[in-house]
């Protein structure tokens, strides 16, 4: 949690080069020494608490992003760290960035491991969850006739993956449709995963939280349910970590694929990969690593020459993430998120697709405007009033997808509700 000493070294590092005032980082100080005693939700709430941290950041705010789940902007302190190796390594790559700035992915893979709450032996630092989740699915060995659940909501890539899989191996996908919000919640969820098994299911894979809804899963039921059977669980965190508080260790699940430079803030192009431990000699890499490395978990980082710089910078990434705490950031994107969500429900056409109950969604939501092309409305935004949202369009549902974060402010909130009210309201 964020305490007045970490604050103010994370800020005035991360404003330095952005000149923040001394007037400002006294101003940070009341606020980070009165931090201690608030609870998370009043904090959420502190404009002055959260102008100091978006202060850190260089944005373009000529428009308003709102499609933070894609990926996020950087602040300063990470985006200098970035630029700082990358300038480096051009210096001299094999010297530089081979034998001086590569070493320091294991003291990234030792932070991410106890951030995330596991052995940072089951911890591999890649490219986005992509990457990460498709080590999983491709590694598994599976026969003819072995059945993969998932769910027809999960990430587009991971869904044509499995495709591939069925036409080349020859086994079952099974993708299960649910309600948008579920009207069981977890107990729903979990139920229709349960009731999906069959004596061939060998996988389960479901996201943590949706990227099209933001539904949470109850992924420690999931995975407990399928470790009974002799099932593996493969779980899409691209959209969880540094998002809302969990750990690892009590998801209790066999793989999870991160991006980080979502909600973590990182550069683009850094993700990392969770592999229980029991798991990994089985796993085969995603690209061909020596037979010595079986049992090791950076042989799911064998992808030839890569910039070390990316993956770096991902310390300063969460030293910004754990100066403010994932607690507070969970509670400030709740509160981002219930400010639009109650203007906009008040017009009679709006109709949210996020379950609004705290423990099943967090900064991430859909909404939808009954009678009118949520695809329309999305470039209505964008040209007339410069805020950059997500159309949804699934088969079973559509709707405009909004993800804010801790850089984004109340008036851009605002502005941003004014907006669709005046499209809604000019039919």
């Amino acid at each position: 949690m964020l305490t007045r000493r970490d604050l103010l070294w994370t800020i005035s590092a991360a404003g330095a080069a952005s000149r923040v005032v001394p007037a400002a980082i006294g101003a940070l100080a009341t606020s980070a020494a009165n931090a201690a005693i608030r609870s998370n939700e009043d904090l959420a709430a502190d404009e002055l608490f959260w102008r100091e941290i978006q202060s850190a950041f260089t944005l373009d705010r000529t428009f308003i992003n709102l499609n933070n789940g894609y990926a996020s902007p950087s602040p300063r302190v990470v985006h200098e760290a970035l630029k700082r190796y990358l300038d480096l390594s051009n210096e001299a790559p094999f010297s530089y960035m081979v034998q001086t700035l590569e070493p320091g992915i294991e003291t990234v893979r030792r932070r991410i491991a106890a951030e995330a709450g596991c052995d940072s032996e089951e911890i591999a630092i890649t490219r986005n969850a992509s990457e990460s989740l498709q080590t999983a699915q491709l590694g598994i060995d599976l026969r003819r006739g072995d059945e993969v659940i998932t769910t027809n909501q999960d990430y587009g890539r991971m869904l044509t993956t499995w495709d591939q899989r069925a036409r080349r191996d020859g086994i079952k996908v099974t993708k299960l449709s649910f309600p948008v919000p579920p009207p069981g919640g977890f107990k729903e969820l979990a139920e229709r995963v349960e009731r999906a098994i069959t004596p061939q299911t060998r996988i389960i894979h479901v996201c943590h939280i949706t990227n099209l809804t933001g539904q949470i899963f109850p992924i420690r039921e999931i995975a407990r349910m399928a470790r009974a059977r002799g099932i593996k669980t493969i779980i899409d965190g691209a959209h969880a970590f540094a998002h809302f508080p969990y750990k690892l260790r009590d998801l209790e699940c066999d793989y999870y694929g991160v991006s980080l430079h979502k909600w973590l803030l990182a550069p683009i192009g850094t993700g990392f990969l969770y592999v229980r431990r029991e798991n990994i000699r089985s796993t085969w890499p995603l690209q061909p690593a020596p037979e010595a490395l079986d049992g090791d978990i950076r042989k799911f980082e064998e992808i030839g020459t890569h910039p070390a710089a990316n993956h770096n910078a991902i310390a300063e990434a969460l030293t910004f993430h754990q100066a403010i705490g994932v607690e507070r950031r969970a509670a400030r994107m709740r509160y981002l998120r219930a400010r639009w969500e109650s203007r906009l429900a008040q017009l009679p056409a709006v109709r949210l697709l996020t379950a609004r109950d705290p423990a099943q969604s967090c900064g991430l939501a859909l909404f939808r405007v009954e009678g009118m092309s949520s695809d329309a409305i999305a470039r209505r935004l964008w040209e007339k009033h410069r805020v950059v949202v997500v159309p949804i369009i699934h088969p079973e549902f559509e709707g405009i997808r909004v993800t804010p974060n801790i850089y984004t402010t109340l008036e851009e909130i605002d502005t941003f509700c004014e907006a669709v009210e005046k499209i809604v309201r000019a039919g």
